[in-house]
């Protein structure tokens, strides 16, 4: 570990884009009252559920939301409503909403119901809208139980019905209720390191580990968040901590698939206690059997060859071949 130090003038934070996103969709079970709903929209229908007292709510709940009593009466509603809140959406962000035309978002009460339900309504123009207009759903051709089988609702002019939904032209349409659906999701944001981590990976660029520490305080955090979790106070004083440190407690991965950038199993990830550090750091171990890592192992960080302000430049940790380190090193980290 190397001497403390007073840190440099903060450099702008490192801001990086991030991509969060479950490839093919993340499947999930519906329950009885959502497959009740997302059957409904699949024949091109509404379906709500009573309360004890005779209220209507859409979606369906598979219990009160003022009792907690356990429901199951599912009702159609609708297919006609009123808008009872809404919003404009100028202009549309391919792959985020679904029309490629200006809508509104609005809060749609079906007929029948006593609750409201988002929706998208098609107007046009936002002039168009306005708190009590009537509505009717433009329901999808193609219907396969998801909430895009009702495409956006539409203005319906006064004493006008609503036309009935198409015909399912989908592929393969069974009359059994719809118990899962796969909900494609796709975050991308950007996020901004801050003045502290930002020192950090600017660190692991040069293949050092820097942590930091509150003036009044010999605890050194790494990776640093520029406050003294215990009190508070700010962590001014830089100190590049070792680049071998124990093995505090470990697992054992046998289960493949995980992910794209997990390594083949069996892997070892790890908590490892950085020399002069007051926080273990988690991270792999390599170069030696999985059987072989133990709790009290000393190791050494494995740099990548492409050194980057990145957490992936600190590849994981190996062994050294010292002694392992004593119980009363580790024990309270473990």
């Amino acid at each position: 570990m190397t001497a403390t130090s007073e840190g440099p003038a903060p450099e702008a934070p490192l801001v990086e884009h991030h991509v969060l996103e479950y490839p093919g969709g993340y499947t999930r079970s519906l329950g009885p009252a959502l497959s009740a709903f997302f059957t409904g929209l699949r024949d091109g229908r509404l379906v709500g559920a009573r309360t004890a007292d005779g209220r209507v709510v859409v979606p369906p709940a598979e219990h009160d939301p003022r009792t907690a009593a356990p429901l199951g009466e599912w009702v159609e509603v609708g297919p006609a409503g009123t808008v009872t809140a809404w919003t404009w959406v100028a202009n549309p962000k391919p792959g985020k909403h679904h029309l490629s035309g200006p809508f509104g978002f609005a809060l749609v009460r079906p007929d029948g119901a006593d609750t409201a339900l988002v929706g998208v309504v098609d107007a046009g123009v936002p002039e168009v809208m306005s708190v009590g207009m009537r509505v009717a759903p433009r329901w999808a051709r193609v219907r396969t139980g998801t909430i895009h089988d009702l495409e956006a609702w539409v203005p319906l002019a006064d004493g006008a019905a609503p036309a009935p939904a198409p015909p399912n032209e989908a592929p393969e349409v069974g009359e059994e209720p719809v118990t899962r659906i796969v909900c494609p999701i796709r975050l991308e944001y950007e996020i901004n390191a801050g003045i502290a981590p930002s020192r950090y990976l600017r660190g692991l660029a040069q293949r050092r580990i820097i942590g930091q520490r509150a003036r009044d305080s010999d605890h050194v955090y790494v990776p640093p968040r520029g406050s003294d979790p215990m009190t508070g106070a700010p962590t001014e004083i830089e100190v590049e901590v070792g680049q071998t440190g124990t093995v505090t407690t470990f697992c054992i991965t046998n289960i493949a698939g995980l992910s794209e950038l997990a390594p083949p199993i069996p892997y070892v990830t790890a908590q490892v206690l950085l020399d002069g550090a007051a926080t273990p750091w988690f991270g792999l171990v390599t170069g030696c059997d999985p059987t072989e890592v133990r709790m009290g192992m000393r190791v050494r960080a494995v740099w990548s060859e492409q050194a980057a302000p990145d957490a992936r430049t600190l590849v994981g940790f190996e062994p050294t071949g010292e002694p392992d380190a004593p119980y009363e090193h580790w024990k309270d980290y473990a």
